[in-house]
């Protein structure tokens, strides 16, 4: 036990102590005493225990002291240093809002670009009506034409060609305008994809700004319910940055295939013009090629008529001559069928086979033969005269019909020299108009837009 301990331990009252009188018979009133070492010891304690406080009181004091300032101290780098982080949170806030900015400038004035693109192509694809009319009236015309005429000859194709073209021209056209009307949509999506991002930006600047400018002093600052509790939601800086900078990316990449969609539009209105201008000359050769062809062929036909007439007069004369060379070989078969059978009554051992049986025999295959030939000939002479016959009435209707297409192919190219026909102007003011009529059909400024 260490001396402070027994100082400190208390005293126990005399009468709890054995005493041993002297004189047993001295009576005592029984009360509480204490030694005097006791005494000493009682009050050595007291003053141990007062300046042993008074050490620990004072340890206390400069322990709190210190922690006062170490705590203050910190308090207020704390605070200073979430300043700056709320500071340096609000330039990298208001660096993205400046670029959202400008990005939505940036698309604002694509989505005006594309809507003209568009507007262009629209006015254009309305101006393919003429030469569709012109195509489709010139099939119409050669519609007219009879049998083996009707035929899709060079012509033919040139002017399906021709609406195939249009018709290609049209459906690139009007995929042009739905993809540039998707692409609008694409933009403006992505126009208000950056307008929230940038509302909230906003918002998010307010709230740290408002945060900033808040201090220990501020009126409207209360304790709250657990502020460091996880919020559903929250996302890492890094999820923040690669949000905002996939809308800025997207919305460059929407720019980009707008821009690419624009000259693609303009480049298609652009072919399509050279195209169409093409394809017209090339029907109109073809149909000019096809009425010279057509006008040999009906030359020709006069004079396969003619000679046709002449080769059935000499195909008859051969028909009558094979019949006589026919009729004249059956008493040759007769006789010698005839003597053959005659030998077969020869009796007994004269019965003999002997070389006139072959000689007969021979003689009649040999007629029977002849006379096969002489028939497979004759209905091969008739088949060419019903051939010819045939093919004389061909060549007759087929000069009617060539006559009637030649009819048609010049009405064709009478009626789409018509329709191709354009009045010069005469005038300054005719040329206005001219003009004033090509730029609201859309084809004068895209074809300046492009070259």
């Amino acid at each position: 036990m260490s001396g402070f301990e027994a100082l400190s331990k208390p005293l126990k009252p005399r009468s709890e102590v054995a005493v041993h009188t002297i004189h047993p018979t001295l009576e005592e009133k029984p009360r509480s005493k204490y030694s005097v070492p006791d005494w000493f010891n009682h009050n050595y304690a007291i003053s141990y225990d007062a300046e042993r406080s008074r050490n620990v009181s004072h340890q206390v004091r400069q322990d709190g002291r210190r922690l006062t300032n170490e705590t203050y101290n910190e308090s207020w780098w704390n605070k200073h240093d979430n300043d700056v982080r709320i500071s340096d949170r609000l330039d990298e806030i208001d660096k993205w809002r400046k670029t959202l900015e400008y990005t939505i400038q940036d698309i604002d004035r694509e989505i005006q670009a594309i809507q003209t693109a568009k507007e262009q192509c629209e006015r254009y694809l309305e101006s393919m009506r003429r030469p569709l009319d012109v195509a489709l009236e010139n099939h119409v015309t050669r519609d007219g034409r009879k049998a083996i005429d009707n035929v899709d000859d060079e012509p033919e194709r040139e002017l399906k060609k021709e609406v195939y073209v249009i018709d290609g021209v049209k459906r690139q056209l009007h995929q042009q305008v739905q993809t540039a009307f998707d692409q609008i949509a694409r933009l403006t999506e992505a126009k208000q994809q950056l307008i929230r991002d940038l509302q909230d930006k906003h918002t998010a600047f307010a709230i740290c700004e408002e945060n900033l400018q808040l201090n220990e002093f501020s009126p409207n600052i209360s304790y709250k319910p657990d502020p460091c509790r996880p919020i559903k939601g929250q996302i890492t800086p890094e999820e923040w940055m690669a949000f905002s900078k996939y809308n800025k990316d997207r919305a460059e990449k929407e720019m980009y295939e707008s821009t690419r969609l624009r000259e693609s539009i303009f480049h298609t209105m652009g072919q399509s013009a050279a195209d169409l201008e093409s394809q017209s000359k090339a029907s109109e050769y073809a149909l000019r090629k096809r009425l010279h062809e057509l006008e040999r062929s009906l030359n020709e036909l006069e004079w396969q008529k003619k000679q046709t007439q002449e080769e059935i007069l000499s195909n008859e004369n051969d028909i009558d001559r094979l019949e006589k060379a026919i009729r004249d070989k059956e008493p040759l078969i007769k006789l010698a069928m005839t003597r053959q059978e005659n030998r077969h009554s020869r009796p007994g051992m004269d019965l003999v086979r002997d070389e006139v049986s072959y000689g007969l025999c021979d003689e009649i295959q040999q007629l029977k033969a002849e006379k096969r030939a002489l028939e497979d000939q004759l209905k091969q002479a008739k088949h060419a005269w019903n051939i010819l016959q045939q093919n004389l009435h061909r060549i007759e209707d087929e000069i009617a019909v060539k006559s009637n297409s030649i009819m048609l192919e010049k009405r064709a190219l009478e009626t789409r020299r018509r329709l191709n026909t354009e009045i010069t102007p005469m005038t300054e003011v005719d040329r206005t108009r001219q003009l004033m009529n090509m730029d609201s059909s859309g084809i004068r400024p895209v074809l300046q837009s492009i070259y």
